[in-house]
């Protein structure tokens, strides 16, 4: 279910954007292995909480996030939501959150790490699934801003 949202998100976008599917694509390194790129390449879509708020923050696959960044960028500290919350509030499983097709509005941010690459695959709805684009296309679809919280 969670894979037709996103196809519906591209078509309402008029958007033509094939979803790539996988045997596994759950982690950095598996995806990245099945698409034949750097981990770099994956956009990894981090699902947090800070404030009682929630935001989304896509990075390039081999960085992990800055906590100290993090807590400037938006004035808190991130919390990892519970998994079933996950789901509730994105519509999405563990292992296929991404920021296309969402249940409800949820701010997205792009991390300065992404824009080392031309194209990005980002998870699409599924743990076996992604999409592949342009930063400049994933920027236009879904960024509410760019931010620099992956740690150097």
């Amino acid at each position: 279910m969670s894979v037709e949202t996103v196809k519906n998100f591209f078509h309402m976008k008029g958007k033509t954007v094939p979803i790539l599917k996988f045997e596994d694509t759950s982690t950095v390194a598996k995806a990245a292995e099945s698409l034949g790129v750097t981990p770099g390449e994956i956009a990894k879509s981090l699902f947090l909480q800070v404030q009682g708020d929630f935001v989304m923050v896509l990075m390039a696959g081999d960085k992990r996030l800055d906590n100290r960044k993090f807590k400037d960028a938006f004035n808190g500290k991130p919390k990892m939501p519970e998994v079933e919350q996950v789901l509730e509030l994105t519509g999405h499983p563990v292992g296929g959150v991404c920021p296309f097709g969402l249940r409800q509005e949820i701010p997205v941010y792009l991390d300065e790490s992404l824009k080392k690459y031309s194209v990005v695959y980002p998870a699409a709805g599924a743990p076996d699934a992604a999409v592949k684009l342009t930063v400049v296309e994933l920027e236009e679809l879904v960024a509410t801003g760019w931010v620099n919280v992956a740690q150097d």
